[in-house]
C-alpha cells in the first residue's frame, strides 16, 4: 500500500467540508463507512490505478478477480472522488433509511462485484460485435457504476420525482438513461459501459430476479423494508462547467440539516443543507465519474 503524494487535493477538502456540514451524526452507518473506505483508499491506494482497474483482459483472461473488489473503491483524482462521494452521500442517506443498514450494506457489496462482471460482459460483447479487440483493454475504475445502480433504486422507491439534466426537466423514470448519454457526450473519456452496467444491475434488482436471489442467498433475510409513500421533489444534475446558484441567507448556514424544516421531507432537507453549504455561486468542473485506463500505457 502506498500513500498518495503531491498537490493539495481541493476536491478531497471540499468533500470533507460537505460531510461536516451534513454532520456525521446524520449520516447512516453504512453510508459513512463507504465514504470513509473510499477516502482511505484514495489517500492510501493499494496499488497504482492500472493495477486495480477492471477490464476483460485483466479480470477475465488473466483472472485477476481481486480487481472486482478493488476497482470500485479507487479513483483517478480528487474531483473524481468528490463527485462520486457527494452522490453517494445523498443516495446513501435516502436509501439506507428505507432499506435498513444491513440490507443496504448487502446491496453495496453485491452491486460492487456484479457491476464489474456485467461491465466485462458488455465490453466482451463489443469486441465480438465490432470485431475490435481494443475493448478488451478498456480498464475502468471508480464507484460511479454502483451510483448509477443506486440511482435506479432511488427512482424506483421515490417515483414521480423530476431531475434536471443539462437544464432539461426529466422524469426520474428516464433520468438515468438521459444522464448516461449526456455524460458520455460531455466527457467522452468516461466509461459508457461502466455506467450502463450500473443501470442494468439496478434494473435487475428492481425489475428482475436479483432481489429474490439475494433474499434467497441471505436465507430469508427479513430486514428489507418497503419504502414509504412516494415523494415528489426536484433534484439537480451537475454537468461540465455547470453553475450552481446557492441561495443567499443572511444568517450562517446551519450545520445540522435537521434545522431545515418548514414541512420539507428528510431528503429535501438534506439536499438544501448540502446546496447551501458553500453559501455562494461557484463554478465546478465536471470530473469523469469513471475513467478509462489502458494497462499498456500506464
Amino acid at each position: 500500500m502506498q500513500r498518495r503524494q503531491g498537490r493539495v487535493n481541493a476536491g478531497l477538502l471540499l468533500l470533507l467540508y460537505q460531510i461536516s456540514q451534513v454532520g456525521l451524526q446524520n449520516i447512516p452507518s453504512v453510508t459513512l463507512a463507504v465514504l470513509v473506505l473510499n477516502i482511505f483508499f484514495f489517500l492510501n491506494p493499494v496499488r497504482p490505478l492500472h493495477e486495480v482497474c477492471i477490464s476483460v483482459n485483466e479480470g477475465f483472461y488473466r483472472q485477476n478477480w481481486q480487481r472486482l473488489l478493488l476497482s470500485p473503491v479507487h479513483h483517478a483524482d480528487d474531483w473524481h472522488l468528490y463527485y462520486n462521494m457527494i452522490s453517494m452521500l445523498w443516495k446513501g442517506i435516502m436509501l439506507e433509511r428505507k432499506l435498513k443498514s444491513v440490507w443496504f450494506a448487502y446491496i453495496i457489496a453485491v452491486f460492487s462485484v456484479l457491476i464489474g462482471v456485467v461491465y466485462m460482459a458488455l465490453e466482451f460483447m463489443l469486441v465480438k460485435i465490432l470485431n475490435d479487440p481494443s475493448y478488451e483493454m478498456n480498464c475502468a475504475v471508480g464507484f460511479s457504476g454502483v451510483l448509477f445502480a443506486l440511482k435506479v433504486l432511488n427512482n424506483h422507491y421515490n417515483p414521480g420525482r423530476v431531475s434536471s439534466v443539462l437544464g432539461l426537466q426529466i422524469s426520474s423514470k428516464y433520468a438515468c438513461w438521459v444522464e448516461l448519454v449526456a455524460i458520455h457526450l460531455i466527457s467522452p473519456g468516461t466509461s459508457f459501459a461502466g455506467h450502463l452496467a450500473g443501470i442494468l444491475v439496478g434494473l435487475m434488482y428492481t425489475m428482475g430476479p436479483l432481489k429474490k436471489i439475494m433474499k434467497a442467498c441471505a436465507g430469508g433475510f427479513t430486514s428489507f423494508t418497503d419504502p414509504d409513500r412516494p415523494r415528489d421533489y426536484y433534484s439537480g444534475y451537475s454537468g461540465k462547467y455547470y453553475y450552481y446558484r446557492y441561495p443567499d441567507y443572511q444568517n450562517t448556514t446551519p450545520r445540522n440539516y435537521y434545522d431545515y424544516t418548514g414541512g420539507l421531507t428528510e431528503e429535501e432537507q438534506l439536499e438544501r443543507a448540502v446546496l447551501n453549504s458553500l453559501n455562494e455561486r461557484v463554478l465546478i468542473r465536471f470530473s469523469a465519474n469513471m475513467h478509462f485506463f489502458d494497462s499498456n500505457l500506464i
